[in-house]
């Protein structure tokens, strides 16, 4: 019975999806191409593409965060760079640092690389230096000045025999430096802002330049000179040239000049032919409204891409978004292989998906919506709002969602059950603000209702085959419009029989409506009781009342009969932002601002569990269709999945023999005081009963205890006996009991038990008992007339008397002496506080 309590009221941490890229570099493992190394504030996060799980991560002790890093070629050695102008060697696979040294740069290093040896390692800093380390040997091998401003950018050349390597800065020139002379040998001039790429071709004489001024250069590096300036009218971020060994006929390539793929601000993959500066292919991007060309500028921001690398050994490209998202492309079709989010910054919904709730879907502080697979931590990254996505909600079979926006829109999106894939399938406009909540019909999917800052709440119907394929994009029309609140509409929710909802309001108040026939909205009642503005409202799946929460710190029961307040859940320190009823009904889970989750037991108003799991406002919360699981998501980018569960065996099991031990000590202290002693051998009985005596007797203590309880647990069998024995005399007196000359008032008694005993354990016979109280009283009279006689008598055996009398008073002393010395040896081994109450319940 314990153990399962402890399963009802436990949460435990299932998965977790945190970030793990904030920005700058991203590099991918060169020999297995299995790992993506991430900056992300003060750590280095290493990131498995397989599971899409951090498998390893090294962080520096002064907590500064990483400014740049390198991998070596051989994917034994990372270094990294922090703002305290300390590098630092890892043992990346162990976590553990192996070297550290002070970077002689005057201000941070803005980029390191190492070259194809393994050996030297470049770090250009902002003080417009570079150094060259050997990373073996360490020492630094050369100090090149000459370039002016931060330098963002160090590459050596892929062939090492040159020992040549390229830089750029501020000036937006590309240097050339000799090594072996540590002098510049040029400096290639044709960009006009920052250079961000180079790519080199497999035989190391043409070199590929991107920058972003929005165009890329072809270099020749033997004559050391521009041999085609390809205008790309985006600012390009990454240049990767394609090999001429490959087949690209897919993406366009359909002769043997030289090729290179841009990715820039425009967000999408381009395939350039350099003889004649054309672009062969473009990648093409799904979205709600293809043909909405304001909304794909207004996304373009988002979309960005601020990374290109190529992993030749898989044949992929791998591209970073400025939404800190990473892409895989598999060539030669440029098709999306695998999305990771590594920042999702504000988590401001979250609910499960698919089949089994397989997936979750997430509404960060973006205009995007991420699904996520929660068995790869892959994630699909959708495309159709234009502004920051506010809530979602999911319909009762979980492959059809639906969505809600600051752009105004609300969309329904469908995902495919086999592929997993998620396509836009309907798109609703109406509203002059900002949508803020949205809610499902709960029976099927027949209409979403929507609630928005104009006050206003709009019920939406979804056409029959809203489902089909090959469609395209359905328009949605509001079927009834009603002015609910006077403040923001924060949510609203239907009830399970789809025929009530219910909106709450930043004026404080929370309201239900009818939702029968065709009409409008009627209302039927004002729920009134909250000091502050209503976050969420949530109606029971099994009772006829309302849950609401609150930015006054409150969760609130409604009668659905009479609009009064049944309960009042109050523990949070801050707003709570959500509540959801779980364990059919039975239980809530509220979140807040605080950080905290809490499990509250509706019959008796209590909190059972209080989940600290983030660190900022927990804005998403949602139980799964099986009630065995809920997500979590806060506004410290931290995605938790919790799983309904008890403590481990390992933790369970010493737990129970720790209880029972305790319990046999204080059976042991309770069996010394007659009073307490019932108590003692009820719980010693179930405990005999439950647990094998073999069993009992290894936990520890419990012989010594074992012991003190017999002698105690005999004399009170003793008392018991008399005690029995005393009743049945008492018993038998008042069935015998009779009131000589009254035999009528004996009658008159009906509760009287009159009958006799069938075998009397005894019999008095009156007469006899007369005869011998006269022959007492004669003994008594004869011996005080022979006081003085007696006496005499009396003095001449004395000895005998106190000898027998001294007998049975030492016999009693020491039947005492054992008693008192084994409650000694009982109280000695427990506590002194436990050995204090069982002393004072003694007395």
């Amino acid at each position: 019975a314990v153990i399962s309590l402890l399963f009802s009221c436990s949460y435990a941490v299932s998965s977790k999806i945190e970030p793990f890229y904030k920005g700058g570099k991203v590099q991918v493992s060169f020999k297995d191409e299995k790992y993506i190394f991430c900056t992300c504030g003060s750590r280095v996060t290493v990131l498995e593409i397989s599971t899409g799980k951090v498998v390893h991560s090294v962080e520096h002790d002064d907590q500064e965060d990483i400014t740049s890093f390198a991998l070596s070629c051989d994917d034994e050695l990372l270094v990294t760079a922090s703002r305290a102008l300390l590098l630092k060697q890892w043992d990346w696979r162990q976590a553990q640092c192996t070297r550290s040294w002070r970077a002689i740069h005057t201000v941070p290093v803005a980029s390191m690389t190492f070259d194809s040896t393994s050996t030297l390692l470049a770090t250009g800093g902002c003080d417009g230096t570079i150094k060259l380390w050997d990373v073996v040997k360490q020492y630094c091998t050369h100090n090149l000045k000459g370039s002016s401003g931060v330098i963002h950018l160090v590459q050596f050349h892929p062939d090492i025999s040159r020992l040549q390597l390229f830089s750029s800065s501020l000036d937006c020139g590309i240097r050339l430096w000799d090594l072996r002379s540590s002098q510049c040998v040029c400096v290639l001039q044709s960009h006009y802002s920052a250079v961000t790429s180079l790519s080199f071709s497999p035989d190391g004489g043409t070199m590929v330049s991107s920058g972003r001024d929005n165009i890329c250069t072809v270099w020749d590096l033997e004559s050391r000179k521009a041999k085609r300036t390809v205008p790309v009218y985006e600012s390009v971020e990454g240049v990767v040239l394609l090999p001429k060994s490959k087949d690209f006929s897919q993406i366009g390539v359909k002769n043997q000049e030289l090729h290179f793929i841009t990715a820039g601000s425009k967000g999408i993959l381009r395939v350039w032919e350099a003889s004649t500066a054309r672009c062969v292919y473009t990648q093409t991007l799904t979205t709600a409204s293809e043909n909405e060309v304001e909304e794909e500028e207004k996304d373009a921001d988002s979309r960005s891409l601020m990374y290109l690398l190529h992993l030749p050994a898989s044949s992929r490209l791998a591209t970073v978004t400025a939404e800190h998202n990473i892409l895989l492309y598999q060539l030669p079709d440029l098709t999306t292989q695998q999305q990771f989010v590594g920042y999702s910054d504000e988590v401001l919904d979250v609910k499960f998906l698919g089949k089994d709730d397989s997936h979750i879907v997430v509404a960060t502080n973006s205009s995007q919506l991420k699904v996520f697979d929660l068995l790869t931590n892959s994630c699909q990254i959708l495309y159709g709002h234009t502004d920051t996505v506010f809530s979602l909600d999911v319909f009762k079979k979980g492959f059809l969602f639906a969505s809600c926006a600051k752009d105004r829109s609300v969309c329904v999106w469908q995902m495919d059950s086999g592929s997993g894939q998620v396509c836009c399938v309907a798109r609703g406009s109406g509203h002059s603000n900002a949508v803020g909540s949205i809610t499902c019909s709960k029976m099927k999917a027949s209409f979403i209702v929507s609630g928005s800052q104009d006050c206003t709440v709009k019920v939406w119907d979804l056409p029959a085959d809203v489902t089909a394929t090959g469609l395209g994009v359905h328009q949605l029309t509001a079927r009834t419009t009603e002015k609910a609140h006077e403040k923001d509409v924060n949510s609203v929710a239907v009830s399970p029989n789809d025929k009530l909802l219910a909106s709450g309001s930043q004026d404080r108040t929370a309201k239900l409506w009818s939702l029968a026939g065709e009409g409008n909205l009627g209302l039927l009642g004002v729920f009134r009781g909250h000091r502050r503005g209503v976050w969420t409202v949530c109606f029971s799946p099994v009772d006829q009342v309302l849950a609401s929460s609150s930015a006054d710190g409150t969760t609130k029961l409604w009668s659905l009969q009479d609009f009064s307040c049944l309960k009042t859940f109050e523990g949070h320190d801050a707003s709570v932002l959500k509540v959801i009823f779980v364990s059919r009904g039975t239980q809530l889970l509220t979140s807040g601002s605080d950080g905290l989750v809490k499990l509250w037991t509706i019959k008796t108003n209590e909190c059972v569990k209080t989940l600290d799991g983030h660190q900022d406002k927990v804005w998403g919360l949602h139980g799964s269709r099986r009630d065995d699981r809920m997500v979590t998501g806060s506004a410290d980018s931290n995605i938790t999945v919790w799983v309904v569960s008890g403590p481990p065996v390992a933790h369970r099991r010493p737990r129970e023999r720790e209880v029972i031990s305790s319990l046999l000590q204080y059976c042991a202290v309770w069996n010394t005081n007659a009073r307490n002693c019932q108590d003692a051998q009820v719980v010693l009985q179930v405990l005999l009963t439950h647990v094998p005596p073999e069993e009992l007797l290894q936990y520890q203590g419990a012989r010594n205890h074992l012991e003190g309880l017999i002698p105690y647990t005999e004399r009170h069998m003793q008392r018991i006996g008399r005690l029995l024995q005393a009743s049945m005399f008492l018993n038998y007196m008042w069935q015998k009991m009779r009131v000589a000359g009254a035999p009528s008032s004996m009658g008159q008694d009906e509760e009287m038990d009159t009958t006799p005993l069938a075998q009397p354990f005894f019999t008095i016979d009156r007469e006899k008992e007369v005869e011998k109280e006269e022959e007492e009283d004669e003994v008594s009279i004869t011996q005080k007339a022979k006081g003085v006689r007696v006496e005499n008598g009396k003095s001449a055996k004395t000895n005998g008397t106190q000898h027998s009398e001294s007998e049975e008073s030492s016999d009693e002393e020491e039947h005492e002496d054992e008693m008192d010395q084994t409650r000694e040896n009982v109280m000695k081994r427990l506590p002194v506080s436990s050995a204090t109450q069982c002393q004072t319940a003694a007395s």
